[in-house]
Formats: C-alpha cells, structure tokens, sequence
C-alpha cells in the first residue's frame, strides 16, 4: 500500500470538517472491512484517511425513542444482531444479521459502513428500505434526515457528499407489521446473495393491506418493486396471489448478470422467492 495521512478525530462533525468534497482519495474508516481490501488491492490509493474510532462512543448506541429504533452509525453489527432491543422490536433484522458475510466480518463492520459502502448484495438495505427507514447524516452544513430508498444512487453510489457522514439509523416501529427477508446465495448461507427478496405486510385480519417488496443483488442498487406490492394489496396471500406478485416482480426488474448468476436466472428466482418471502413474512407475524 502507498503511504497516507491518518487523522483521529474526537467527534462526527469534526471528522467531516477533515473530509474534502473535491477529493475522493479522502475517505473516512471505521470498521474498514470493505476499504482495506481495496487498499490492498490497489483499486483505492488514499491520501487521507479520517479513522473513526475515536468517536464510537458518541455513536454506537441503540435506543428505542420517539417511535422509532435507533442505531448509532459506529455500532458493529454483530452488537445489533445481540442486541435484546433489536430481537424484540425487529425481530426480522436481528435473522438478517445471522447470516450477514460471518461473525468475523460482523464484529468489526459497522452499520453506517456497511450502507455507505453501497453494494447492491448487502443483506440490511432492501429491509430497512422496506421498513421505511432513514438515516440521520452529518456535513458542514449541517445535519439533515434522508430516507435510506433515496440513499443509493447506484452501483456502489450513494446520494451522500464526500464530506459527509451517517451519524444514525432510524427504523420507524409498528408493531403491526410483519417482515422478513430472504437470499440466496450460489455456495454457503452467509456467502453474497445471487437475490435478496425483504417482504413487508400490514395485514388487516386475513387481509394484507399494504406491501413493501424490494430487491436486492439482482439489481445495481435496491429496488423497490411497486408492482409486486400493488398485486399483493387486498389479497389474503394465497398461492393465486403469491404467484401474481412473482410474476409482477420478474416483469418489473432489470436484472443485472454477475458471478452469482445471469440476469435470466435472477428473473427467474425473483419470480419464486417473493412468494417465499411474503410466506415468511405471514409466518413471522410481528415484533415479539
């Protein structure tokens, strides 16, 4: 690796007072799980690096508050996957995790890397954009709120400036909700997903009245599949239904082809695995 500056500031703001908005070889670290493979692959060469360590404490927490779970940018996700606060009021989160790349990897990523690194196969994006998420971002001018669907621009892109920073995610809770995510991966569970499908339902007895459906790892960033939702709404999910709302998806995606699969087998599993999911989601009823 070619030597580089290392800066350690004290807070979020002050780390992204260092970052440089015309300079992309400025980057800021936390867990580093994705960067420094680039670095030693040469593919990114810093000048600066704005280590984040020192500020974990100020943003490393998670708190339900004011209707919504919060989690601090820095907390790891193998804290989240943990935490007793995430399994009782997001149940389908804390299953996601467990088979999120592997415990390694876990310990030491965190959640604001893990959505500013901006891979389409990430497992927490389509979830948190079903759910309605939103991130809370730092930068000279200020902070601002940006729902995590407008949070990817596209492949390994995000929406965010090169002088700011996620300082937290909020997850709005309603317990009425049921939701689950599924992948599937070409070799073990935790490998990258050829597909990743998260489902979520509002039902009203046997009905479900609204759908959340979105993709991810089939598409260059996660989609949200209108379509899909609109064939699910007024249904009581019945095979019928299920294989509507496939059909709707495979029709409604640009697939992209990758090691993990050709755009015609990742049409074809979106076609199966949204009816999987709304199965599980059905199933998983709410928060516990």
């Amino acid at each position: 690796m070619t030597p580089f500056e290392l800066a350690e500031p004290r807070s979020l703001r002050e780390a992204a007072s260092l970052l440089d908005a015309d300079d992309p070889s400025v980057r800021p670290i936390a867990g580093g799980t994705a960067l420094m493979l680039m670095m030693k692959a040469g593919v990114f060469k810093p000048t600066r690096l704005i280590s984040l360590r020192a500020v974990e404490s100020e943003a490393a927490r998670i708190r339900a508050d004011d209707g919504a779970l919060r989690i601090g940018a820095l907390t790891p996700l193998a804290t989240v996957e943990r935490s007793a606060e995430v399994r009782r009021l997001l149940p389908a989160m804390t299953q996601t995790l467990r088979t999120l790349s592997n415990v390694r990897v876990r310990n030491v990523a965190t959640v604001g890397g893990h959505l500013a690194h901006a891979d389409p196969h990430m497992d927490l994006p389509p979830l948190l954009m079903a759910l309605g998420a939103t991130v809370t971002v730092v930068g000279p001018s200020g902070d601002r709120s940006l729902p995590v669907a407008e949070l990817f621009a596209g492949y390994f892109e995000t929406s965010l400036a090169r002088n700011e920073l996620i300082a937290e995610l909020a997850v709005p809770l309603q317990p009425q909700r049921r939701a689950a995510y599924l992948k599937c991966t070409t070799r073990s569970a935790d490998d990258w997903p050829a597909l990743g499908v998260a489902v979520v339902l509002e039902t009203a007895g046997p009905t479900i009245a609204e759908a959340q459906v979105v993709v991810s790892a089939a598409t260059e960033r996660p989609t949200l599949l209108a379509a899909a939702g609109a064939a699910l709404r007024g249904s009581r999910g019945d095979d019928a239904a299920l294989r509507r709302a496939g059909d709707a998806a495979a029709d409604e995606i640009s697939p992209m082809a990758d090691a993990h699969g050709s755009a015609a087998y990742k049409r074809e599993l979106v076609r199966v695995y949204v009816g999987r999911a709304v199965r599980a989601a059905l199933a998983a009823g709410g928060a516990e």
